[in-house]
């Protein structure tokens, strides 16, 4: 009876259209956003990379002639019957008339039903040349505040070439970046969950609108609490907006020994010592701190501490380049760091680097990249901070980049060539040819050469291409290149990104503050994008300089800076504040097991984690700790993930333990001077936690010391150190 009375509405359907005089059902704008609203050419289906039982579509229907041939022609052309529309395979599966994997997704009285059977009883024709192409996509309300348990229906429209717009809001695709703020259902409808703010994505043909929600918490707040909170510069103005229009209280000024510790720790990677850490709490300048922060970007650890993190950002291994070409590439970003090359020449040296990758190490980047696609897909990923990838093999579903966008930008680095050099072993030649394109493999021929956004390169001209692309990458009007860099930076200081993850720079993946974000990236920009300019402000800022305690009402901001943010320390940054507390250096070694040879040689002593130039190290603390392998451009590969291993290490590791016990550490130093106690618990905790103990921490560590005789002292005093750095208070920054 289904069946019949499919027939009977088709042919109803199809005889007022006739009379209407109705337009044809176009397969490009009004059949694949069908398809793809109701998942037949998602991942999980059709769409995914060899099909679902016998049928491949393009995900979410990015290939129309390929998708009109596989529903028209393949299997016989049984998916389609154009003499009885209402037998065709597309309509009996997906309104459940015979069986199917996926289950019904529309009824036969539905508008989808409609469409689809009118295109069919047409003749199904497919994707013509004169077809409007959509230009833009508007979603409405584009900006809510709402309460909890609100629901607000969404509309979106879909506007064309031709000047046409209309409501796709029934076949639109949403998706919620925060589904403890809101969700949306699939007929747009937002229904509110938590407090916060919650981006909403609209996606339909390939075009993405966003929507943003935000829920202010419930707390019942003063004006002058903003009013009266201290600024210094704009980023406190910009963060305070923020935080008033959420109904969050900041927390209050840290305390000095909190500043003096985070500042060193954020900035160069070690911990102060017992002697600065008292001049400086002695010191009575109302400007200490920022003579302090001049120091620090003034110190040689500066360098190493930078020069460490973007050797991480650029893939610095032996596991991938020989000895002497690893040490030119780090050598060339450690020179970078310690002249302060502004942020956008650096990246030019790199993206247009030739010649000997010896002689010049930046060229180094384009021997691990060895193929134009890896090229293009990590020159995103690391100055732009953004993946381009899914759309190597289709239009990215999460982003507005196409296939064709990818290719474009791809064959930029294509004529990019490597021969071998003289200078021996690890000697690489790294010129532009004149000649040479990368074949799209959907088309079977090259995209003109594009930047992203940019415009095209004659394919003819044989200039080097990569020219262009840092002229375009490096512009300060890129709307990407100094976001990236101003959120990895952010990140590093306040332990959030603006943007989460720092890698992740998509639209479908708008910053917490997006007003903030926008005028720290004009901020470097108008700074000729001088990073320790950028830095000294974000140091400077009460932002930067709140306590890490909460206050009532901000206990649940994770994300709009009301407090800092504790986080784990580094890998690197632990191990090498475990050596300089007891005065016992980390020996490092190069790990070769791979290739069969052992443990490789020795570095030279006294080398700190943070001066090493290759991720290729032997190291079980590191390894342990998220030290990552440099493999692949993302912040991921680096975790601070907490481990049974990791607890166990602390609790009784050989590493803490060995420098614990060595005869000639700092602890048997302390005991030879035959301090007090007293002396012995402040010198302690100055090592460890950068501050004086507490009158009830000082009463019972000296109760531990004074409960041995001269022959376990030294045991004891093994026992308070210890249990100072398994504390939080030392494997944090706060």
């Amino acid at each position: 009876m289904r069946i019949s009375f499919a027939i009977l509405f088709t042919a109803l359907l199809t005889s007022q259209l006739g009379a209407a005089d109705a337009p044809v059902p176009s397969f490009r704008n009004q059949v694949q956003p069908i398809l793809a609203k109701y998942g037949c050419s998602s991942g999980a289906c059709h769409g995914a990379a060899a099909g679902q039982n016998g049928f491949k579509l393009s995900l979410r229907g990015y290939d129309n002639e390929a998708d009109h041939i596989a529903i028209t022609r393949h299997a016989l052309g049984r998916r389609i019957n154009l003499h009885d529309p209402a037998r065709s395979l597309l309509l009996l599966k997906t309104t459940g008339a015979v069986p199917h994997k996926g289950g019904v997704k529309f009824e036969t009285d539905s508008e989808e039903y409609h469409i689809l059977a009118a295109w069919i009883a047409e003749g199904a024709p497919g994707p013509q040349a004169l077809d409007p192409r959509i230009t833009r996509l508007e979603v409405t309300p584009t900006q809510s505040t709402l309460k909890p348990g609100a629901e607000v229906p969404l509309r979106v429209r879909a506007h064309f070439s031709n000047g046409r717009s209309e409501d796709v809001t029934r076949w639109v695709k949403y998706t919620s970046a925060n589904e403890s703020v809101a969700n949306v259902g699939e007929d747009g409808r937002v229904r509110v969950i938590g407090h916060g703010e919650g981006a909403l994505t609209a996606w339909y043909l390939s075009r993405i609108a966003i929507a943003s929600v935000s829920v202010p918490f419930t707390n019942k707040l003063n004006s002058s609490v903003f009013s009266k909170t201290t600024r210094r510069n704009f980023i406190d103005d910009l963060v305070l907006e923020k935080l008033k229009s959420l109904n969050l209280p900041p927390s209050p000024r840290c305390t000095d020994t909190e500043f003096l510790r985070r500042a060193f720790l954020d900035t160069i990677g070690v911990l102060p010592t017992p002697e600065e850490t008292r001049a400086f709490l002695g010191d009575s300048s109302p400007k200490k701190r920022d003579m302090l922060i001049e120091r620090l970007l003034a110190r040689p650890e500066f360098v190493d501490y930078w020069s460490y993190k973007w050797s991480d950002l650029l893939l610095v291994s032996s596991r991938r380049l020989p000895q002497n070409a690893m040490w030119a590439y780090y050598s060339a970003i450690r020179a970078a760091v310690e002249t302060n090359t502004p942020w956008d020449q650096f990246v030019r040296r790199i993206v247009t680097a030739t010649g000997s990758t010896l002689e010049n190490g930046a060229a180094n980047f384009f021997v691990l990249h060895d193929e134009p696609s890896a090229m293009a897909e990590t020159t995103t990923q690391a100055f732009l901070a953004m993946s381009v990838n899914c759309a190597k093999c289709h239009n990215h579903p999460m982003e507005k980049w196409t296939n064709d966008e990818y290719f474009a930008f791809a064959n930029l680095f294509a004529r990019v060539r490597a021969k071998n050099g003289t200078a021996g072993d690890g000697d690489r030649i790294i010129y532009a040819a004149a000649e040479g394109d990368l074949i799209q493999p959907r088309t079977g021929r090259p995209q003109p050469p594009r930047p992203l956004e940019g415009k095209p390169l004659s394919p003819d001209s044989p200039v080097d291409r990569r020219a262009a692309l840092a002229d375009w990458l490096t512009a300060r009007e890129n709307p990407y290149f100094t976001r990236a860099i101003v959120n990895r930076v952010w990140a590093n200081f306040y332990g959030t990104g603006l943007v989460e993850s720092v890698d992740d720079l998509r639209v479908t993946n708008p910053s917490s503050n997006e007003k903030l974000l926008s005028a720290a990236a004009k901020f470097l920009a108008d700074e000729r994008f001088d990073l320790k300019t950028l830095m000294r402000a974000i140091l400077q800022s009460e932002t930067y300089q709140r306590t890490s305690q909460s206050v009532p009402g901000n206990e649940a901001d994770t994300r709009f800076y009301s407090r800092h943010f504790p986080r784990r320390l580094m890998a690197e940054v632990i191990l090498d504040a475990l050596s300089q507390t007891t005065g016992v250096p980390t020996v490092f070694r190069q790990d070769v097991r791979n290739a069969n040879r052992g443990i490789g040689p020795a570095y030279p002593a006294g080398l700190r984690a943070l001066q090493l130039p290759d991720a290729n190290i032997a190291s079980y603390f590191l390894k342990t700790f998220g030290h990552p392998d440099r493999a692949q451009t993302c912040e991921c590969e680096r975790t601070s993930e907490p481990s049974v291993a990791q607890m166990l290490h602390i609790a009784n590791g050989d590493t803490l333990n060995e420098k614990l016990k060595a005869p000639n550490n700092r602890l048997a130093k302390l005991l030879a001077a035959k301090l007090t106690n007293a002396q012995l618990i402040e010198e302690a905790f100055l090592l460890t936690l950068a501050r004086p103990p507490s009158p009830d921490e000082l009463k019972r560590s000296g109760d531990l010391l004074a409960s041995t005789d001269d022959a376990g002292r030294r045991e004891a005093l093994e026992d308070l150190f210890w249990a100072l750095l398994s504390t939080k208070e030392f494997l944090f920054n706060h």
